[in-house]
């Protein structure tokens, strides 16, 4: 039997990627393992059992061992993994949270992520993003589930300076919002680097 080769569904972009200039980069980053949590009371018990403090501030994410827990609402966070496989991660956290009344599901599939660095990235976005993406506002540890052109997104700020953000968005959205991103990023690009 012939075994099938897992493709990003941003490959075919990597070239038009690669061409940008530093001032504007984006990168596909690989899969991860994301684990939607619904768990309605919080706290220690909680953390004690899947080993990490889940945000409470609203529109905010913190680093775990190997991945990100994110905010999404009230009672839901994405969880997501480097180091495990979907299936281990939804496997582990369900049994950390079952006993205390929550859920987990794995949502590996459903999203990708784009890593957007470089100096000019907060204008870049600010071209199809309503949301104040000051460094003040938006710096490290927050996140907005937002629209970007036309894509529902998760926006991740890594970093304090506004330099550094991960776009969270649904695989069949990731072309549209590629397209999107490099249109975009031409009016923040020298031109000598749009003729190469």
């Amino acid at each position: 039997m012939a075994e099938l080769l897992r493709t990003h569904p941003l490959q075919a972009w990597a070239g038009a990627f690669e061409r940008l200039p530093d001032t504007v980069r984006l990168t596909a980053e690989p899969y991860v393992a994301m684990v939607d949590v619904r768990l309605s009371a919080v706290g220690a018990e909680a953390s004690a059992a899947l080993g990490l403090d889940l945000p409470t501030a609203a529109n905010t994410w913190v680093p775990t061992d190997d991945g990100r827990a994110v905010w999404l609402g009230p009672d839901e966070w994405l969880l997501t993994s480097t180091t495990e496989a979907p299936e281990e991660l939804e496997a582990r956290v369900r049994a950390a949270v079952l006993p205390l009344g929550g859920s987990a599901a794995d949502v590996s599939a459903q999203r990708i992520g784009l890593r957007l660095t470089g100096a000019r990235v907060r204008d870049v976005l600010a071209t199809g993003c309503s949301i104040d993406l000051h460094p003040r506002v938006f710096g490290r540890g927050r996140s907005a589930q937002t629209t970007l052109g036309q894509a529902g997104v998760v926006l991740l700020s890594l970093s304090d300076g506004g330099d550094d953000h991960v776009v969270l968005v649904r695989s069949s959205f990731a072309g549209y919002l590629a397209d999107w991103l490099l249109d975009a990023a031409l009016e923040f690009t020298p031109t000598t680097a749009r003729q190469e």
